[in-house]
């Protein structure tokens, strides 16, 4: 088999792109030979070096990077995105058997859709975040704080002003989402959901598309080790970027009601105003291995206070294997792992009930009981590189046996008339 990967980045600097290289390197060693395809000039991730992972690199820039105007233009439609793609694709000297596409708004834009759709093998995309169905990706109200409930690209969905920057920047999300739907067309794609509230909103925000849907949890590479002693811990601490839509701020206020520090691993446009408020303490960025670390020798628990229905938290499964509880929001796809007062506890994501929750983990019972539940619940049954490439691959070699054409009785008959006569 061979799979090819389409990724806009080959470094795991956020949750798609460690998904995509991680899933690489899983199928490589499961024996399946990988075409890692980086849109986006950049750094390249040690994982990816391996005898049977090719990467390609097509050279784009980053929209971000790129002067407004050209940004957004080619933030709709990339046509030298498309070109470059259509051309590699072509010259592979063993054709995919499928392509599997993670990210495609940072350079790919929905021009590279009908390149991969021509190629009459299955086109998978992984459902990360939501930008298959909406604009601004997060299916969230950036202008009311909360999670939206318009049907994509219907008028009110256009006329919202839901977008984290500007209306200027919802237009030109609008446009792109609309592109995206006209590339696709009446081309079937394959959906991986990594958490069961994404299937459960698929109706509603997928509709209109011609979809197969399959849940496969994402990988979670830590090895099994000792369990973390989180009753040692001094902190509330939350890993990821400084955002309100992840509810950061949530996290400061709430620990300090229930009077334990709280304790950031990230950086984002929250930073000053957490560096700001009382018991906060901000370390930026960490390697994973220093993040283990610092989750190891701080943590009573690790806090996931999503306000928007976020997929997959990586933190959060990390956190569990390291037998550390997890306070997770009820809007979060990592609450699917917590089970309310066993391993951790899911809440909404407010002070509030998130400050109740704190209050528990500083009692030295609980947080002890509960991080106990926490390792021996995943370690039951682990989300490890080998099951993803092992799920990976049975969705793959059902994809390729439906997608071979099947013979109707007339034209079995003429075939084994013509192999026998």
């Amino acid at each position: 088999m061979h799979v090819v990967i389409l990724a806009e980045f080959a470094v795991a600097s956020g949750g798609a792109e460690k998904v995509a290289v991680e899933s690489a390197r899983g199928l490589a060693e499961a024996g399946v030979a990988v075409s890692f395809i980086q849109a986006i000039d950049g750094p390249v991730d040690p994982l990816l070096d391996h005898p049977r992972i090719t990467r390609i690199g097509l050279g784009l820039a980053d929209v971000w990077s790129l002067p407004a105007w050209k940004g957004a233009v080619t933030g709709v439609w990339h046509g030298e995105a498309a070109h470059r793609l259509a051309a590699v694709l072509a010259a592979m000297p063993v054709p995919a058997d499928c392509i599997h596409l993670h990210q495609w708004t940072r350079a790919l834009s929905p021009a590279v859709l009908p390149v991969l759709l021509a190629q009459g093998v299955p086109v998978t995309l992984t459902l990360h975040e939501y930008f298959l169905a909406c604009p601004n990706g997060l299916y969230y109200r950036f202008d009311k704080g909360e999670p939206c409930v318009l049907r994509p690209l219907s008028a009110s969905c256009v006329a919202a002003a839901c977008d984290p920057k500007s209306r200027l920047h919802k237009m030109v999300r609008v446009a792109r989402s609309a592109a995206m739907r006209t590339a696709i067309g009446s081309g079937r794609l394959d959906v991986i959901h990594v958490c069961d509230g994404s299937v459960t909103r698929a109706g509603k925000l997928l509709s209109g598309f011609d979809l197969r849907h399959h849940r496969l949890d994402n990988p979670v590479r830590t090895p099994q080790g000792q369990p973390a002693d989180p009753a040692r811990g001094d902190a509330i601490a939350y890993v990821g970027r400084l955002t309100e839509e992840k509810g950061a701020d949530l996290v400061a206020e709430a620990a300090w009601r229930a009077g334990i520090p709280a304790l950031f691993v990230g950086a984002g446009p929250l930073e000053e105003r957490l560096r700001a408020m009382p018991g906060v303490e901000l370390l930026g960025w960490r390697s994973p291995a220093e993040v283990e670390a610092v989750l190891r020798a701080r943590a009573r628990a690790v806090c996931a206070p999503s306000r928007w229905y976020e997929t997959g938290p990586l933190t959060v499964y990390e956190a569990l294997a390291a037998g550390i509880p997890v306070v997770a929001s009820a809007r979060s796809g990592a609450s699917e792992k917590v089970v309310d007062g066993v391993n951790g506890f899911v809440v909404e994501p407010d002070a509030g009930a998130l400050a109740a929750a704190f209050a528990q983990v500083a009692d030295h019972t609980i947080v002890h009981r509960t991080g106990q539940a926490a390792y021996a619940r995943y370690w039951a049954t682990p989300m490890t590189l080998s099951a993803h490439a092992d799920g990976l691959i049975r969705i793959y070699e059902t994809q390729i046996r439906d997608s071979k054409p099947k013979l109707s009785r007339k034209n079995m008959d003429s075939a084994f008339n013509f192999t026998t006569g």
